[in-house]
């Protein structure tokens, strides 16, 4: 009950942080969105901003890494390591946004009322398209809630295993791209935006190393297979849709 209850916190703080993120990458409803007024000198918000991203970075990426898991299961119980991974993300990720420095100076700034829908309406599908994407995989397992729940009623959850559902056919990550598309859609372009877009997709690209390395160690040519026929990032053109996928998490 304990661990069910954890787990459950644990992701609604998720889901308070994640809201929280949308609001500070669009500048939409928070007190300090990633565009704001500066509030420090410039080098002084770059080497801040370059802290938190690199603390994002290295908790996310070290966290995720099976080597951690294993030691870390011998401190907390396997069932709320997921738990565990998901409320340290969210603390570290509210964190950046709360302390993020925005730094000012534009890089681009579109006026045109047709164009600014255009990219809001990228904005927002690239949010959409993270979420369904977390959904396609077990968005619950994902985010720590099956495992917790699974223990609460005696019942064990199937190995991992190769899955085709829908947008992994096209792209291989298709959250990271949501990702990706989110950080870049602005209308206003400002020096902070620009550090945090390109810290988040360089940390992405790292991330997508680390984490294919261990999917190649754990399903063999059958993960080769698909890395073969599915385009990273975005769909290869002129290739035919995968015939196989994995599910990712």
């Amino acid at each position: 009950m304990f661990a069910f209850i954890y787990g459950t916190v644990s992701y609604l703080i998720f889901v308070a942080t994640f809201l929280y993120a949308i609001g500070f990458v669009g500048n939409i409803g928070v007190p300090r969105g990633v565009d704001s007024p500066a509030s420090a000198p410039a080098m002084e918000s770059l080497l801040i901003d370059l802290v938190l991203l690199t603390l994002f970075a290295v908790q996310h990426s070290v966290m995720a890494r099976k080597g951690f898991k294993a030691w870390w299961t011998k401190i907390v119980p396997p069932v709320v390591e997921r738990s565990t991974y998901v409320l340290a993300s969210s603390i570290v990720l509210g964190g950046l946004c709360w302390h993020w420095k925005p730094i000012e100076g534009t890089v681009w700034s579109v006026q045109d009322p047709t164009a600014v829908t255009a990219i809001q309406a990228v904005f927002w599908f690239g949010w959409g398209l993270l979420l369904l994407a977390t959904f396609l995989i077990n968005h619950f397992e994902l985010f720590g809630l099956r495992q917790v729940y699974a223990q609460l009623m005696g019942r064990k959850i199937p190995e991992q295993e190769f899955r085709l559902p829908f947008l992994y056919q096209y792209v291989r990550h298709p959250i990271y791209l949501g990702f990706v598309l989110s950080f870049w859609a602005t209308p206003e372009m400002s020096l902070g935006h620009l550090l945090f877009a390109a810290g988040g997709t360089g940390y992405i690209l790292v991330g997508i190393w680390f984490e294919e390395r261990d999917l190649i160690a754990h399903f063999g040519d059958r993960y080769r297979t698909y890395k073969a026929q599915v385009g990273m990032l975005f769909p290869r053109l002129g290739r035919r849709r995968a015939t196989t996928a994995v599910k990712q998490g």
